[in-house]
């Protein structure tokens, strides 16, 4: 499979894939992914849509341009909706991905039906809120190029994991990965904004999205990710909700493909 690249509003050039064949659908990682993350997903619906995958700004192959904008993100989403998903599509994101492809269809991107799965909300109790300070901390550790640091804040502030957990994690053979890919994680803290907080989700924020969405949660994760969801979901009727029994965070592909693409489906009758 050749990777293309498309050119975002302010030249920033956004590394992509595109297999299958159909009606559009384009998939936005989270923290830390890149396309090839979304590989094995893209494969599974190939076979009904034109699937693209791309890397986000600042990762894999895709270029970057200060300074950081959530808007950048949208043009660079916008740029693939024009270009190679031919004016349209339906979206999936996920985790703070999620959040990007919701803000997205809420500020008018050509999206014609939108899935999530778990929108990393913190709306409740049921662990620490993120700190008020979390991105500029994050910023100003890339900055000095302490991206080991970066990466373990993210994981014990975003994630909530114990200290103990991410020092081995840093003795594993993905850490590195995990330290290329750390110069964006300040981009997904401002595309969650204050959606970490503990506080009930500002669901007015993307009260112009009057596409189907379908907002997907494991029921066997942390619970605040199911709680965000059904939030979420309550904010209009064109939002459903899809529990999948004893998943987690990382979904299995060929759990998460079936509902994906009878969801996808449903906009073609």
């Amino acid at each position: 499979m050749n990777t293309d690249t498309v050119i975002s509003a302010d030249g920033t050039a956004i590394a992509y894939e595109r297999q299958g064949s159909g009606p559009a659908v384009v998939l936005v990682g989270g923290a830390f992914m890149t396309r090839h993350d979304s590989a094995a997903l893209a494969g599974l619906l190939a076979g009904h849509f034109t699937v693209i995958t791309y890397d986000r700004r600042g990762r894999g192959d895709s270029g970057d341009t200060a300074p950081y904008d959530v808007r950048r993100e949208i043009e660079d989403l916008d740029a693939l909706l024009q270009g190679p998903a031919g004016g349209s599509a339906m979206l999936f994101g996920m985790s703070s991905g999620a959040v990007l492809a919701l803000e997205a269809t809420a500020r008018g991107s050509a999206v014609s039906r939108l899935a999530l799965y778990e929108p990393p909300f913190v709306t409740d109790d049921s662990r620490p809120p993120l700190p008020a300070d979390y991105v500029e901390r994050l910023t100003a550790l890339v900055e000095r190029k302490e991206y080991g640091e970066a990466v373990a804040l993210f994981m014990t502030a975003a994630v909530a994991l114990p200290d103990e957990v991410v020092a081995g994690m840093r003795q594993a053979p993905f850490w590195p990965a995990m330290e290329a890919v750390a110069p964006t994680l300040s981009y997904d803290g401002r595309i969650m904004g204050d959606t970490m907080s503990g506080r009930p989700l500002p669901v007015e924020r993307w009260a112009a999205v009057t596409v189907p969405v379908l907002v997907g949660s494991g029921d066997a994760g942390a619970p605040h990710m199911l709680t965000g969801a059904r939030e979420l979901a309550a904010a209009g009727d064109n939002f459903t909700l899809r529990v999948f029994p004893g998943e987690e965070h990382t979904i299995a592909p060929d759990v998460l493909a079936p509902a994906l693409a009878d969801f996808f489906r449903a906009g073609e009758a």
